[in-house]
């Protein structure tokens, strides 16, 4: 871009530090110091005034927005994988491409999910809170805080794309048996490599887990797609986890069915409405039925680095005239 203006970047919320200034070097950057999700009508006078809108998951980027912008805008690089929060063919339409940022949080979010999945049945959260609240710890009992071992459990994944496998690899070392549902069987080296069981029908493979991963992307097709039909198919001694998106179970359905006894507990590190916590939520977590985190899950300093160096190549590969490498087309929501 040397010898060009340097496009107006208006990043809606703050980024690690070495980003945003390499930000500040190579654009006209607008940061946003306070780090607070910018208001509907902030949002409006950034995609009237800006050549390129760099979003996160906080921010609604629908078709009402887009045809808000100015003609200056010609590029959405979202700080993100998940595109499920911008209207792709509303901006298509209008002439914006789209872009995100596949690929680098693969690995913290396969390692959170199988922190969950340690946590909820061992009991984690509620052994350390032990040690910090109140009452004094009485010391080790042969029946005290007793937990379920998951070394020779099923594993049932929902969703084996990028994290789905790596959750799938570290779950094997750790010794459960690898099944998972996908809307395609994965390539045969990697079945055979992981001992995978392929399961064309959810609802069967839901009946017969005892730990259920959701690692598939929010689409208007995974909306519920653990619904609360789906939900009851699962054993009570089964456990969920979930680090993909919120809306992709019936929450309400899935605390109740905690409630009632007939799913043992959840690990969560997302929610249907968050950030609005469902109260019923905290109530399990107070009975050591559900480990709660706050969307965390990709949460590394090295994991969000990687990430804004991607939206800054989209960027400079846009202004150069070349095709962003990661480019988001309408039919790929």
């Amino acid at each position: 871009m040397a010898g060009k203006k340097r496009p107006l970047v208006v990043i809606t919320r703050k980024l690690p530090d070495p980003v945003e200034t390499r930000m500040r070097e190579l654009f006209d950057a607008r940061l946003n110091v306070e780090d607070r999700p910018m208001t509907q009508p902030e949002l409006v006078a950034a995609v009237k005034e800006a050549d390129v809108l760099v979003p996160t998951i906080t921010d609604h980027i629908d078709a009402a927005l887009i045809a808000q912008a100015g003609e200056n805008l010609k590029l959405i690089a979202n700080f993100g994988n998940g595109v499920d929060k911008i209207d792709v063919a509303a901006a298509a339409k209008k002439g914006i491409t789209v872009t995100n940022t596949p690929n680098v949080l693969t690995e913290d979010t396969a390692d959170m999910t199988m922190a969950l999945m340690l946590a909820v049945p061992r009991r984690l959260a509620e052994g350390a809170n032990v040690l910090t609240g109140e009452k004094k710890w009485a010391g080790w009992s042969p029946t005290w805080m007793l937990g379920r071992r998951i070394w020779g459990k099923r594993l049932g994944i929902v969703g084996m794309g990028r994290i789905g496998t790596a959750v799938a690899r570290r779950a094997k070392a750790f010794g459960l048996s690898i099944h998972y549902h996908n809307r395609h069987r994965v390539l045969p080296a990697v079945e055979d490599e992981l001992e995978a069981t392929y399961w064309e029908s959810l609802d069967q493979m839901l009946a017969r887990m005892d730990i259920i991963s959701v690692n598939c992307p929010s689409t208007p097709a995974t909306f519920h797609l653990l619904s609360a039909r789906r939900l009851a198919l699962m054993q009570p001694s089964a456990y969920i986890v979930n680090t993909a998106r919120g809306d992709i179970i019936d929450e309400d359905s899935l605390v109740k069915l905690i409630h009632d006894g007939k799913i043992a507990g959840a690990g969560l590190d997302v929610y249907e409405h968050e950030p609005a916590l469902n109260s019923k939520l905290l109530k399990l977590a107070a009975r050591g039925k559900v480990v709660l985190l706050p969307h965390m899950g990709s949460a590394t300093l090295e994991g969000r680095i990687d990430m804004g160096e991607k939206v800054i190549i989209n960027i400079r590969a846009f202004f150069d005239g070349h095709r962003p490498p990661d480019r988001v087309l309408p039919l790929r929501t």
